[in-house]
């Protein structure tokens, strides 16, 4: 049994090959892709699957250090540039436009908002993900596309799509009013929108197309559907959404379902510091923006609800750090353990 080459086998781990030595000098990461040397390694199925070229640019949607792809859209936008260049300038100036739309924190008064990463704000979110998804029309680097996305070729609607429906950027409102009728009657969360985003310009990046005025609906909404069965518990299924889109069919859903997992090559896995990382990105868009999420005077009784919530974080990290002393100590550990008092007899 030990000399049956299993099909996950790497081709670098082949048994059938001689094994190069391993440089001590080289660096940890070249040592830790062998587990050990009793049996052939086997490859996780992300990194079997990942093209290299991929890995190599470092794709936003799989690795937190990547800058999001609609943040750097929306950035080289001239609108977006006068918008700050305005704002710099009014608040920059002595005379007064108006009244304030940012409220600001005093010594009596604090104001903090009701959106945080793990819970955010969810009409906020939604209209900053609709803002990243109007940046990537806008700002689209051609028009490539596929024809299961073309909503030519695939109406989600009896109405007759207009001929010029390639060329018309659909306007925020627009998008925003289509996203929202989705989360609204499916009753979908703000994280879900978030991962929404991170699995349109996954699919972006992979396939390598743009979304454009022909096909921003459908891969919206295939990316609203595979997020929704993914993050959330309760997932809504093909048939609701034909509910929601009266004159959409289940196996037209169920074939652009398909087709979205396979140009994903089935990479649906959002690590946490991705998921940080589009949220705090979506929330410097939405500053840049003027989307200003609502504030509010911080009251006792929410006081009272982050300090309880704080100090259970608090405590969940001192249990992990007394477990981790009883596995091992160190010199360095030996400051803060307690002794028990000796018994006299």
């Amino acid at each position: 049994m030990g000399n049956t080459v299993s099909c996950c086998v790497s081709p670098e781990e082949s048994p059938k090959l001689p094994r190069q030595p391993v440089d001590r000098n080289e660096d940890y990461q070249i040592i830790t892709d062998v587990s050990d040397d009793t049996g052939p390694y086997l490859q996780h199925i992300s990194d079997r699957e990942v093209p290299d070229e991929l890995a190599q640019e470092s794709n936003p949607s799989d690795h937190a250090r990547a800058s999001t792809i609609f943040l750097c859209k929306s950035q080289t936008d001239s609108e977006l540039r006068d918008k700050r260049k305005s704002n710099h300038i009014n608040h920059g100036s002595h005379t007064s436009p108006g009244p304030l739309s940012k409220k600001y924190s005093s010594c009596s008064t604090i104001f903090i908002d009701d959106s945080t990463v793990s819970q955010p704000n969810l009409k906020s979110t939604i209209k900053c993900v609709t803002l990243a998804i109007y940046y990537h029309i806008k700002n689209r680097d051609s028009g490539r596309s596929l024809d299961i996305f073309d909503e030519k070729m695939h109406p989600l609607s009896r109405e007759q799509v207009p001929d010029n429906y390639s060329v018309m950027d659909p306007e925020h409102k627009l998008i925003y009013r289509f996203v929202r009728t989705l989360f609204s009657a499916a009753q979908l969360t703000a994280e879900c929108a978030i991962v929404t985003l991170v699995y349109l310009e996954r699919l972006l990046t992979y396939a390598e197309i743009d979304i454009c005025p022909c096909n921003w609906k459908r891969i919206v909404l295939g990316a609203i559907l595979l997020a929704s069965k993914v993050w959330d518990d309760q997932a809504v299924w093909n048939v609701d959404y034909c509910q929601i889109l009266k004159d959409i069919t289940v196996e037209d859903m169920n074939e652009m379902e398909r087709h979205f997992l396979e140009l994903l090559q089935f990479n649906i896995n959002v690590p946490a510091s991705v998921y940080a990382k589009y949220y705090f990105d979506l929330r410097s868009l939405a500053e840049d923006n003027n989307l200003l999420f609502p504030l509010e005077p911080l009251s006792n009784e929410r006081a009272q609800k982050l300090e309880a919530i704080s100090r259970l974080c608090e405590d969940k990290y001192k249990d992990l750090s007394r477990a981790a002393m009883r596995r091992s100590f160190s010199a360095d550990n030996l400051v803060g353990i307690r002794r028990s008092n000796a018994v006299l007899s």
